[in-house]
C-alpha cells in the first residue's frame, strides 16, 4: 500500500499520521486568557525536544479554518502554559476537556477538576495530574494550517513516588502514563514495560 500525502491521500493526512505514529504522549495543557479564565485541552502532537534549555513542542491546530484553538490563542496572548501529564487516574477527565466549548468557558469547571497555583506563571496546574511542567513560549511557527508552539520548561511538579529522590529516575511501578493511539478514541497504557540493556 502506498499513501500519497501530496496527492490522493492529502485530505486524510491527519488520521493516517495519528494512526501510524503511535503511541504519542499527551500534553494536557492549561492556559489562562486575558480575563483570567482557565482553559484545559489535550494535544497528542507533542513531545520534548531538548534539555539545554529544556524544551517542549506542541501543535495546537485550529477550531475552524483560520481560527486558532483557545490554547493557541491564550499562549499567543500570555506566552505561558502548563503541560500536565496523563495517567489512567485522570484519563476520563482529560477526554472530557477535549469537548469543544465557546471561548471563555472553562473546561476545568465543566470537567469538575481542581487546580493548584504554579510557581512562576499565571496558568495553574491540574491537581490530580501525575506531573506538570510550567512553560513559557519561545516561538510559535505557522506553516500552512499547522501551528508549532515551542516552549521552555522552567519548573516540574511531580507526584511523590514518581521519581526516585536520589537518582531522579522514574519508578515504572509508580508512573504509568497513557499514550494516544489511533483517532478518534484509541489509547494505550504503559504498565507492560521491558528493558533492553545497551
Amino acid at each position: 500500500m502506498l499513501l500519497d500525502l501530496d496527492g490522493e491521500h492529502a485530505e486524510k493526512a491527519y488520521p493516517i499520521l495519528a494512526s501510524l505514529v503511535t503511541p504519542r504522549p499527551i500534553a494536557w495543557i492549561t492556559t489562562i486568557n486575558t480575563d483570567g479564565i482557565v482553559n484545559a485541552a489535550p494535544f497528542s502532537f507533542f513531545n520534548v525536544f531538548g534539555s539545554k534549555p529544556p524544551m517542549v513542542a506542541v501543535a495546537p491546530g485550529n477550531k475552524s479554518p483560520g481560527v486558532p484553538k483557545d490554547t493557541a490563542r491564550n499562549i499567543r496572548e500570555t506566552k505561558e502554559f502548563v503541560i500536565n501529564m496523563i495517567d489512567q487516574s485522570v484519563a476520563k477527565a482529560m477526554v472530557q476537556t477535549s469537548k469543544p466549548l465557546d471561548y471563555g468557558v472553562s473546561e476545568i469547571k465543566e470537567a469538575g477538576l481542581t487546580t493548584l497555583p504554579s510557581d512562576l506563571i499565571r496558568p495553574p496546574r491540574i491537581e490530580n495530574a501525575p506531573a506538570a511542567m510550567e512553560c513559557t513560549e519561545i516561538q510559535t511557527i505557522e506553516i500552512g494550517s499547522n501551528r508549532l508552539v515551542i516552549g521552555q520548561i522552567h519548573r516540574i511538579h511531580v507526584r511523590d513516588g514518581v521519581f526516585d529522590p536520589e537518582t531522579l529516575r522514574f519508578q515504572p511501578e509508580k508512573y504509568t502514563p497513557i499514550g494516544r493511539m489511533a483517532v478518534p478514541d484509541w489509547y494505550c497504557t504503559t504498565d507492560n514495560l521491558f528493558e533492553i540493556p545497551r
